[in-house]
């Protein structure tokens, strides 16, 4: 699959944040980057807490970012972590996903050497909450 040029920035973005995450109980590191109908950036990571309740993921992070920019509407997100395998967003991540999300929001799941997979943001939430 060939990916779109605007994904090296996204990773590269997105590994920057992971590098900066703050995750002292888990050591599960996690890096996000969205990208909006602008074509404008905006990354994210996890910050821990001691109760755990009160953690906020990468996603959160990268829409709040997002959100006080003056954005609404995300058309691409990528996901990193620390392990090699594919890091989806949590149950929680994706219902504050659907909010913003496009219609068809490609999702990239990736580990620290690159792209493992796309995924349809539909795809990863069917049903989600609405009314």
């Amino acid at each position: 699959m060939k990916l779109p040029v605007y994904f090296e920035k996204m990773l590269k973005q997105a590994i920057s944040a992971r590098n900066n995450a703050y995750a002292p109980y888990s050591k599960f590191q996690v890096g996000c980057c969205i990208r909006t109908e602008n074509n404008l950036f905006f990354a994210g990571t996890n910050v821990e807490n001691i109760a755990f309740g009160t953690t906020q993921c990468a996603e959160g992070a990268a829409i709040g970012a997002m959100i006080t920019a003056g954005e609404r509407k995300i058309t691409n997100l990528l996901l990193v972590a620390i392990n090699d395998s594919p890091c989806t967003p949590c149950g929680n991540c994706r219902q504050q996903l659907s909010e913003f999300a496009k219609p068809n929001m490609q999702v990239y799941v990736c580990n620290p050497q690159g792209h493992l997979q796309t995924i349809k943001f539909t795809d990863l939430l069917p049903y989600s909450f609405k009314f």
